[in-house]
């Protein structure tokens, strides 16, 4: 079970905030120089180099996004010069692809910080490059939206590169960008000229990911544990009725792979923390915004308690709840994650996911009031960052070009590479996992200076 500390504060972190950001910037300026566009998307390392994985192109975003928080953190200007050369000049493809759910990745991290940081008068771009990221944000948000599946009742979800059967749960954070997108006033366009709302889709989206992916312990099944999460859900596109869960990355249906639940628990934070800024009118289509705010809160807590319930005492996963290997390491729970066992890999990746949603929330909760949970699920987050920032975690070695180690891409098809004499992945970063570092790091340290909260919104 987590350990949470209790006494960590922000500003005892800064000191590691700043050797993450000081390592950061090596890696960034290395991998730029290696790289070439060509190659594709850098996703995760194979002995320290970054290497691509033809699967779909989520991770260019994260690469682009990775030195715009640098500079957010920093004030390098050579950072956002970097950000914005290559978001103007590489992104554009991804701004219109039909293809896959993850603009909130890809878009977000890239034109949606380059935008957020000129309303926070960071930047002084010219009105055309404020056109421009505002008019990528709108497009990404409804393309996104258009990826969509209609059930009954007004429901429906936007559907995976699986197909229009199939709803994963980490398109959540993907809701990002029909966020942003509804927030400049834009929306899609249908047949017969239909308008409809990204906010609506927004929402729809949500409470089918909270009704289908999410377990409440309400006995759905044999396997019903609060918070547990499932990977991906399965319809039958002829009545639109749910049939069963799935997955593609975990290792059954019937336990949770942890970065999913990390994106989850982000997820539906981050929305809860942009839902309460809606008028309340905007909401009541949905029921109004006190239930729309209670089924997010809701879920992303029972998330959080099972998290804190089955990880091991620095709250670092391995990369499924269920996977076999883990009967072989006696009381797991009872110990901090070792990431050089011999039989089942930690996730690390997961791990900085789940700190920021943990922050989120628990900032979420302290401001409406709920004290207690909100303050133990800030210190949650807290620790984490305490323990993936220790040297454990954090790679010092300059030519490694990860900065987070011991993250796990895809263990059921066997992507992650394996070290001579290992039997399992470690050592290896993603990224993924390296950008959310950063953006958790940039969380902490803009606290600790009592700089704007960061967040994805306007």
């Amino acid at each position: 079970m987590f350990k949470i500390d209790s006494t960590l504060t922000a500003k005892k972190l800064v000191p590691a905030v700043e050797n993450l950001f000081a390592l950061s910037a090596k890696k960034i300026d290395r991998l730029e120089r290696r790289w070439r566009s060509g190659s594709g998307a850098p996703v995760f390392t194979v002995r320290g180099k970054y290497t691509a994985r033809g699967w779909t192109e989520w991770t260019q975003g994260f690469q682009f996004g990775s030195a715009i928080l640098q500079f957010d953190a920093t004030d390098d200007r050579d950072f956002l010069d970097l950000g914005c050369r290559a978001t103007v000049e590489r992104m554009a493809s991804h701004v219109s692809h039909i293809g896959v759910h993850d603009h909130g990745f890809n878009n977000v991290s890239t034109y949606g910080n380059l935008l957020r940081l000129w309303h926070e008068g960071r930047t002084s771009p010219s009105s055309w490059e404020r056109n421009f990221y505002e008019l990528a944000l709108k497009l990404s948000g409804a393309v996104q939206a258009a990826r969509w599946t209609q059930l009954p009742e007004e429901s429906g979800y936007i559907y995976s590169f699986n197909g229009p059967h199939s709803l994963f749960c980490d398109t959540i954070r993907s809701l990002r960008a029909l966020a942003l997108s509804h927030q400049l006033g834009h929306c899609l366009m249908g047949e017969r000229d239909r308008r409809i709302s990204l906010l609506t889709r927004l929402l729809q989206h949500a409470e089918t990911t909270s009704r289908c992916n999410i377990y409440f312990g309400a006995g759905r099944d044999g396997y019903d544990i609060r918070g547990r999460v499932a990977h991906e859900s399965i319809f039958n596109l002829n009545d639109g009725s749910y049939r069963c869960p799935s997955t593609q990355q975990g290792y059954s249906p019937f336990s949770t792979w942890t970065r999913g639940q990390a994106w989850i628990l982000c997820g539906y934070a981050e929305q809860l923390e942009f839902l309460d800024t809606l008028p309340a009118k905007e909401l009541v289509p949905a029921g109004g915004k006190a239930k729309v705010l209670a089924r997010f809160e809701e879920t992303a807590r029972a998330v959080a308690d099972f998290w804190i319930e089955h990880t091991p005492t620095d709250g670092i996963p391995y990369w499924d709840t269920g996977a076999p290997g883990l009967s072989r390491l006696k009381n797991y729970l009872d110990r901090p994650a070792d990431p050089f066992n011999a039989h089942e890999p930690v996730d690390s990746s997961a791990a900085v996911i789940a700190a920021q949603g943990f922050l989120r929330l628990g900032n979420f909760l302290r401001a409406k009031e709920q004290t207690k949970a909100g303050q133990r699920y800030r210190q949650a987050g807290l620790t984490l960052a305490k323990h993936l920032f220790a040297d454990s975690y954090l790679s010092r070695d300059e030519r490694h070009e990860g900065l987070i180690l011991h993250s796990v891409y895809h263990r059921p098809n066997g992507w992650d590479h394996v070290p001579d004499g290992r039997r399992i992945p470690c050592g290896e970063s993603s990224m993924w996992g390296d950008y959310h570092a950063r953006e958790l790091a940039l969380m902490i340290l803009r606290e600790a200076t009592q700089q704007p909260y960061y967040k994805f919104y306007l």
